[in-house]
């Protein structure tokens, strides 16, 4: 049987990068969505071709024929909306951050593994094609030895122009309404001055920070960190004895440029990301003794594979590349770089 799916959140987000994705998968139903703008529930419901909306998460949680649900709300709303889904027995896919404390992103972990259920974390830079390919190879070149050792990695993300071709979503000029539960944007520890620089840390670094440790290892200490009130800045995370840099840059006019590489003793794996809306592949360069080979990459979607992804994941009750249990730790290291900022 299908699943059911149910999209909450009906902005841009939730209709370009979702909606449209879920809606095109013929192993999935999109039976319902929810809204707090009715108007724009319906509209996105008639674009979509939905039959049922739903004022609020709960409303379309008590519908039956859903069993998971895609959450891409306010992101202080993001972790109260999950929790009730996930209590209820849904699957569930949200957007990042899944969090803003690793105590409250522990408590959404505990809650799908006491359910049983597919917790998965929008990094949808995991999904990526070229992100696959780089993987392979990095993977080959570990075990055969040619390049030698890895010995050292950097990364960088300079944002700017997100590659969005066309506007494939449906708005209204209804406003956000207020008196919906929200959780703490920050630790207790953390000054309310510079907390809007730690939502932009991450909601934008947070992917470049989640790749390394995908290529890397899943759990790197902070070695270094120097940050900005705008949570732009450079970080070094240690993967047991492996140093990766990571430059940050706040979001600029020109193009979005964010990449990986992974350096070897005689040569490197460097990983090429699109801009986030771009419908292509990353390209992977491989400097092997001197020669470079570019794997480019074809015009998938990192979030069309990953709404299949999940569709998948759900049928077969298997685990996700962006699990929650493993997103914990974006959480946690993002809480780390700040409270040494923080500190002085």
């Amino acid at each position: 049987m299908r699943p059911g799916i149910g999209i909450i959140g009906t902005g841009m987000i939730g209709q370009m990068c979702h909606l449209a994705n879920f809606a095109a998968n013929p192993a999935c139903r999109v039976v319902a969505i929810a809204d707090l703008r009715p108007d724009l529930a319906a509209a996105a419901a008639q674009k979509f071709g939905i039959s049922r909306t739903y004022g609020s998460h709960r409303e379309l949680l008590a519908d039956s024929a859903v069993s998971a649900v895609v959450v891409v709300t306010k992101r202080r709303a993001t972790g109260p909306i999950v929790l009730d889904a996930l209590n209820s027995g849904r699957h569930v896919l949200s957007e990042k951050p899944m969090a803003y404390t690793t105590a409250q992103a522990m408590s959404l972990a505990e809650a799908a593994r006491r359910q049983n259920l597919v917790y998965s974390i929008g990094y949808m830079k995991r999904h990526d094609a070229g992100v696959a390919r780089a993987l392979e190879v990095l993977t080959r070149l570990r075990h055969d030895g040619s390049l030698g050792r890895i010995v050292r990695a950097k990364g960088w993300c300079f944002g700017g122009d997100t590659g969005r071709s066309q506007d494939n979503f449906v708005m209204t000029g209804e406003a956000r309404p207020d008196g919906i539960e929200l959780w703490q944007d920050g630790p207790d520890w953390m000054p309310r001055a510079i907390r809007p620089g730690y939502d932009n840390f991450l909601n934008v670094f947070s992917h470049i920070i989640n790749l390394s440790r995908y290529f890397l290892g899943s759990s790197p200490a902070v070695a270094a960190s120097a940050i900005e009130a705008s949570g732009a800045g450079r970080i070094v995370l240690d993967f047991d004895g492996t140093a990766c840099t990571l430059d940050l840059v706040s979001g600029s006019d020109g193009a979005w440029r964010e990449g990986l590489t992974i350096e070897f003793e005689r040569g490197a794996v460097t990983l090429e990301l699109p801009p986030p809306f771009a419908a292509q592949e990353a390209e992977v360069v491989v400097d092997r003794d001197g020669q470079r080979t570019r794997l480019t990459g074809g015009a998938s979607w990192a979030f069309r594979r990953q709404a299949d992804a999940f569709v998948s994941d759900v049928a077969t009750h298997g685990t996700p590349l962006a699990s929650g249990a493993d997103s914990v730790t974006d959480i946690a290291l993002a809480e780390t770089v700040w409270k040494q900022w923080a500190g002085g």
